[in-house]
C-alpha cells in the first residue's frame, strides 16, 4: 500500500530507528554516512526549533526527530522534486505535525524564516568548489556535492542570521577546507565550539569533520576524540552502529 506513494525509480529504505521510513531515488541522490554521523553530532534542546539547509530528501530533520526532542524540525531544500519526495517521506512516518519540508534557496533562508529563529540549525553542504557547467541527468547529484547553487559563505551567513544568540550550528565537511571553513564561521561570528574528526580506518587520514559553533560565543574549542568508522573492512566499530542504530 505504501508503494503507491511512490514515483518512477523510488524506493522506500528502513532508517532502523523508531519505525522511520524514507522515500528515495538513486538516480537523484541518496544520503550518506556524513548525513547520519550529523545527526548524531548535532543536538537541539527539548522544545527547540532547528532547521536543516539543503535537507535533500529530509534525511536530517526524519533522523533528529527520532534523536532528539525538538519540538519542531524544518528542512530547507531548492530542487523540487526532493522536496516533493521529503515531504511525502515526512508523511509516510505520519510526522507533519513536527516536521515541515520548505522549497527555497538557501541564500535566501533568513528573507524565508526571518532572523534570530532557530535554536539550532544543521547543513551537509556541498564539499566540492566550481563545477558551475554540470548540467543533463547528474544535475541533481552535483547540485548536493558541488557548490554550484550556493558556496560555504553563503551557508555561514545564512545560519549567523537565522540561529537566536547562543544558538548552534552544526555542519559536516572535508578536512581539507578546515582552514576555510573556521575562518568563515568566524568571520560571521559562528565561534567553533566542538570539532570530531571521522577516519574511514585507524590508520587512514580523516575524510570527514563534524563541528559545532555557537552564535557570538566565547573563543574556546573542544575537539573529541576520534571517531573511527570500521573496525576491518564491512564491519563497523561499535559507536557507528550506535549512530545507526542497529
Amino acid at each position: 500500500m505504501t508503494t503507491d506513494i511512490l514515483r518512477a525509480d523510488e524506493r522506500i529504505d528502513d532508517l532502523q530507528r523508531n519505525g522511520l521510513r524514507i522515500i528515495q531515488n538513486p538516480k537523484r541522490f541518496c544520503f550518506g554516512m556524513d548525513a547520519v554521523l550529523l545527526s548524531g553530532f548535532a543536538r537541539a534542546r527539548e522544545g527547540g526549533k532547528t532547521l536543516d539547509l539543503g535537507t535533500g530528501n529530509g534525511i536530517i530533520p526524519l533522523l533528529m526527530s527520532a534523536k532528539t526532542q525538538a519540538a519542531h524540525l524544518t528542512g530547507l531544500e531548492i530542487q523540487p522534486e526532493n522536496v516533493d519526495m521529503a515531504r511525502r517521506s515526512v508523511a509516510l512516518n505520519g510526522l507533519e505535525e513536527r516536521i515541515r519540508i520548505c522549497e527555497g534557496d538557501i541564500k535566501e533562508a533568513s528573507q524565508i524564516f526571518g532572523s534570530s529563529v532557530f535554536d539550532a540549525v544543521t547543513c551537509n553542504p556541498p564539499y566540492m568548489i566550481g563545477q558551475h557547467g554540470l548540467t543533463g541527468p547528474d544535475r541533481a547529484k552535483a547540485i548536493a556535492r558541488h557548490e554550484i547553487l550556493c558556496t560555504f559563505e553563503d551557508v555561514a551567513r545564512e545560519a549567523a542570521r537565522l540561529l537566536r544568540p547562543g544558538g548552534r550550528f552544526y555542519l559536516v565537511h572535508r578536512p581539507f577546507r578546515l582552514a576555510e571553513l573556521l575562518c568563515t564561521l568566524r568571520a560571521h561570528r559562528l565561534e567553533p565550539k566542538r570539532m570530531r574528526l571521522v577516519y574511514p580506518f585507524v590508520d587512514k587520514e580523516p575524510n570527514m569533520v563534524l563541528l559545532e559553533a555557537s552564535r557570538g560565543g566565547n573563543p574556546r574549542m573542544t575537539v573529541e576524540p576520534p571517531l573511527i568508522v570500521y573496525r576491518e573492512p564491512g564491519v563497523y566499530m561499535p559507536e557507528i552502529y550506535e549512530v545507526y542504530g542497529y
